[in-house]
């Protein structure tokens, strides 16, 4: 029977470095771009948009849609890079104490809103 002390100093380590690992996502930034790097969408390792640049060539005023797709692009690119930052960055703490996916399914990342 293991020792209940060491399985509660264990979890405590466990809770330290998940609050680290968090911490460490949401000062995190990822850029992603979309036409070449005409636009720019930059989110928090844990998906929260913080900017969006857009170069003055990709403006056309008689095409506001492909701008706004080009700006939808940018942002699902660097949603997607968030995500795998929180994968690499969570993915230790998805098995928890039993080897399994503690979390329920859908990664350490989608499963903790990242």
């Amino acid at each position: 029977m293991p020792d209940m002390s060491q399985l509660l100093e264990q979890a405590q380590k466990m809770q330290e470095q998940l609050l680290a690992a968090k911490e460490e996502l949401s000062r995190a930034r990822v850029t992603g771009q979309a036409a070449s790097g005409l636009v720019q969408a930059t989110v928090t390792g844990t998906g929260e948009l913080v900017s969006v640049e857009i170069k003055p060539e990709a403006v056309d005023p008689d095409d506001a849609e492909l701008l706004g797709d080009m700006v939808v692009a940018a942002v699902r690119d660097a949603t997607d890079q968030a995500e795998q930052l929180a994968a690499e960055k969570m993915g230790p703490f998805a098995g928890g104490f039993g080897g399994g996916d503690a979390l329920g399914g859908g990664g350490a990342a989608g499963a903790l809103g990242f």
